[in-house]
C-alpha cells in the first residue's frame, strides 16, 4: 500500500490520536506498577494501516498501532486486526516482531476467538483494547465479553453520527427488510 492510498484524516482525528496516545501511556504506567500482573497486551480491533495522511498538512501521521509500538516501555504483546488485506500487509511490515500478531478478518470474530482468550484475568494478564471503527460495526458481544473477563479495558470510539443516521433510517422506513438494526447490534438489543 503506497502512501497515496492511506486514509486521509482531519484535525479532530489527529487530536483523538494524541488523546489516545496520552491515555495509553498512563494506562500502561499504572499496570506496570502492579507487581502481580504478568503481561499487558495492546489490542486494536480496527487497526487500519498504522499510519495516515493529514488533510491539513499532507504529512504522514502515526496511527494508533504505530504509536503503541513506539511507546517505551511498551506492551508485552500487540494484536492488530483489520479486514483490508493491504492494510494488514502494511501492519505486518510495521511490526515484524514475535510479540506482534496481525490478523486479517472481522474483529468481532477474531477478538472473541483468538485474542481475548490470551488475556485472562486468572493468568495475571491485562489488555487495553481499542475499538475505533469506521462505522457502527463492533458487536455488543465483544464489549460484553471484555467486561465479563475483568482483564480488558476498552477504549470505544462510538460513532454517534452513524447511530443517528440508523435511527432516522428506521424511523422513515429506509432500512432494508430483514437487515436488522446496526444500533441494536452495537447496543446489545
Amino acid at each position: 500500500m503506497s502512501e497515496e492510498n492511506l486514509d486521509k484524516i482531519g484535525y479532530w482525528t489527529e487530536i483523538k490520536l494524541q488523546i489516545l496516545e496520552d491515555c495509553t501511556k498512563e494506562y500502561l504506567q499504572i499496570l506496570r506498577n502492579q507487581k502481580s500482573i504478568q503481561q499487558v497486551a495492546y489490542i486494536d480491533g480496527f487497526a487500519g494501516a498504522g499510519t495516515h495522511i493529514s488533510k491539513t498538512s499532507g504529512e504522514v501521521i502515526a496511527g494508533s498501532p504505530k504509536r503503541a509500538l513506539e511507546m517505551n516501555p511498551g506492551f508485552d504483546e500487540y494484536y492488530f486486526v483489520d479486514m483490508n488485506p493491504d492494510r494488514v500487509e502494511r501492519l505486518r511490515q510495521m511490526g515484524p516482531s514475535p510479540n506482534v500478531t496481525v490478523y486479517e478478518g472481522d474483529c468481532n470474530q477474531v477478538l472473541l476467538k483468538d485474542v481475548f482468550p490470551r488475556c485472562r484475568y486468572q493468568d495475571y494478564r491485562r489488555a487495553l483494547c481499542l475499538l475505533n471503527p469506521y462505522d457502527l460495526n463492533p458487536s455488543w458481544e465483544v464489549v460484553q465479553t471484555a467486561g465479563q473477563m475483568s482483564s480488558i479495558e476498552i477504549f470505544l470510539n462510538f460513532m454517534i453520527m452513524d447511530a443517528n443516521m440508523n435511527v432516522l433510517r428506521k424511523k422513515h422506513g429506509l432500512r432494508q427488510p430483514g437487515s436488522g438494526s446496526t444500533n441494536d447490534k452495537v447496543l446489545g438489543r
